[in-house]
This record gives C-alpha cells, sequence and structure tokens, in this order.
C-alpha cells in the first residue's frame, strides 16, 4: 500500500530544507506519499536537522544533501531524477546587511538552482518561493481595488526606501521568469504574505521572534517588517505549493494571504486574546497605503484560508512548547 503510494507521487526536491518554512513543507510532502530530497548546506549538523529526521515517514522517504546557493553546480546531484522542485531557500538578512549582500545570494543563487534543474530530463514543474512584497510595494494604486499577481512592484520603490529583502524577492522572481522562459522550464510561483504557525525547528525563525517579542511588549521588532501586512498559516502556504505543483493547469503567480491587518489591530486582537501577556497597546500609524489581496486565483484551486487566530494561536502553542515563551 505504502509502496504504491510513493510511486503515485514520486520524488522532489526542497531546497534550504531546514528553514522555517521549508521543514514544514517538508512535512506535509512526506505525509502526502512523496520521496523527498532535501538540500541543507550542512547535513551534519545534527542541531540544524534533527526535526526532520523526527517526521513521519522520513526514514524512509527523505534524504538529505549538501548544495550551497552560492556554488554553481552546487544543486546537481540533488535536483536529478526529480519531478517537481520546490525552491524555498533564500536569506532572510536584517537592515545591517548591505543591498549586495542580500541581492547576491537570492537572484544568483536561484538562477543557479535552475540551473540545475535544466540538466534534469525528469523534471516536470519548478515552484518557487517568491514573496507577497513583489505585488504590494506600489504607491498611488486604487485602495478599493485589491491587489492581484497582475503586477509587479516597482523595483524602483524599494531602491528608494533601501528596502533590500522585497527588492532581493521581486528581482529574483523576474530572473527565475526569464530563465525559464528561455529554456523552456515551467515555473509557477507562489507569493505567501508573512507566514505564521507553528515551528518544527527549535531554532526560532525571524518572524517567531518578533511574535515572541510583541508577547513581550517589543513594538520594534515587529514594527520593523511593515506596518500594515498580509498573514497566511504555514499549514496553508506549504498546501499552496503542493497545490499548484500538482494541479497540471496551474500557470503564473499565485499569491497566497488569508488577512491584511494594521499592527494596531493586530496587537488588539492579540491582547484581546492573551491578556496576561504584555502586549503593546500602540503603534505608530500605518505609513502604507491601504490595500487588500485578491486572492482567488489560488482559491480556485480549492485552498480555504485558515484565520489569523488559529495561525497566532498555533505559533504561540509552539512557542510554549518549545519554552521560549513562559505560560502566563
Amino acid at each position: 500500500m505504502e509502496q504504491k503510494l510513493i510511486e503515485s507521487k514520486g520524488q522532489v526536491c526542497v531546497t534550504g530544507a531546514s528553514g522555517y518554512f521549508a521543514s514544514w513543507l517538508v512535512k506535509r510532502l512526506l505525509s502526502s506519499g512523496y520521496q523527498v530530497v532535501g538540500t541543507i548546506r550542512d547535513p551534519g549538523n545534527v542541531k540544524k536537522v534533527e526535526h526532520l529526521w523526527r517526521l513521519e515517514g522520513a526514514k524512509e522517504r527523505l534524504r538529505l544533501v549538501r548544495a550551497d546557493l552560492m556554488q554553481p553546480g552546487s544543486f546537481d546531484d540533488a535536483v536529478m531524477g526529480c519531478h517537481g522542485v520546490f525552491h524555498t531557500a533564500s536569506p532572510v538578512l536584517d537592515a545591517t546587511h548591505s543591498k549586495e549582500e542580500t541581492l547576491e545570494p537570492a537572484i544568483e543563487g536561484t538562477l543557479n538552482v535552475l540551473r540545475s534543474c535544466k540538466k534534469n530530463p525528469s523534471l516536470r514543474r519548478v515552484v518557487l518561493t517568491s514573496s507577497s512584497s513583489t505585488v504590494r510595494g506600489r504607491e498611488g494604486c486604487d485602495p478599493k481595488i485589491p491587489l492581484d499577481e497582475s503586477t509587479w512592484s516597482p523595483v524602483e520603490h524599494f531602491e528608494r526606501l533601501k528596502l533590500w529583502y522585497p527588492l532581493a524577492k521581486t528581482l529574483a522572481e523576474k530572473a527565475a521568469w526569464e530563465f525559464c522562459n528561455e529554456n523552456g522550464i515551467d515555473l509557477v510561483t507562489v507569493l505567501p504574505s508573512l507566514i505564521i504557525g507553528p515551528s518544527l525547528s527549535p531554532n526560532l525563525s525571524q518572524t517567531a521572534t518578533c511574535v515572541l517579542g510583541l508577547l513581550k511588549g517589543e513594538a520594534e521588532p515587529f514594527q520593523s517588517i511593515g506596518r500594515r501586512l498580509g498573514y497566511v498559516h504555514i499549514d496553508d502556504a506549504a498546501l499552496c505549493h503542493i497545490l499548484v505543483f500538482e494541479n497540471k493547469d496551474a500557470k503564473g503567480r499565485y499569491l497566497c494571504s488569508s488577512t491584511v491587518l494594521e499592527n494596531h489591530e493586530l496587537v488588539s486582537l492579540l491582547s484581546s486574546r492573551y491578556p496576561s501577556y504584555p502586549v503593546p497597546k500602540r503603534f505608530e500609524p500605518s505609513n502604507r497605503p491601504y490595500y487588500e489581496f485578491n486572492t482567488s486565483k489560488i482559491e480556485k484551486l480549492g485552498i480555504k484560508f485558515k484565520s489569523v487566530e488559529e495561525m497566532f494561536d498555533d505559533n504561540i502553542a509552539s512557542l510554549l512548547e518549545q519554552r521560549h515563551l513562559s505560560s502566563p
């Protein structure tokens, strides 16, 4: 029974498999019956990978291999024989990193993965994890019209504000489209908003660190991300990636977001839900225009997004379980 399931699903590769989101995607792929090849910079680092080996099906259907975004050819062995490649690996850097430090691994790393994909005759589709920032970084748009996948954030906007991470995601996705169009690779991109939910790894992601800060009364780390943000449950984000891979008719870009909130709306929700924690009471007013996301394209594939309450409940339960947060 199990063998039939494996044969029907086949083998896929997940880059940066030990990351916050990638780990959850690996979990979902294993539970769906896929054989998974996960790339890691150092597969021998037990602390980085032990949470992956605890996943159901990992011992039978998970293989971890060494690969580095900045080494050409590094992904050749990992992707060879895979029907699908999920490229999730991307540096999440803070404001102390320069423009070059942020852009180079995001853009050149993506191209290195795709160059390896080009060598794989078994490849059916590449699914790239992009970002909703590639759509929402616009000024002067009509707030009455929800943003969709048809538009791109102007790079000049990010350049002017020195927002290197969203600039890197935008340029990396554009480079991926250009390369895949030129080389006949079937590419689909997923544009998640801020991913919230439980963490498989005991190492806190940047997002989880910011949520933890909120619960401890620290406003600045979260406000530095943005003042009006979309949110999506980590499990929904993983399911969206699998949906666009499995659906033969899936084409182009797919926004992946459940709810858009101002920071003051978020802290109001968390304060009422978790009154024992010193959640900040005030945030600076948003410096961004009002916007919503039109996610009808991905919803037509069958996804029904979890609520913002559920994603933060699951996130906070994970922080408590891993003892990053004390019970009130």
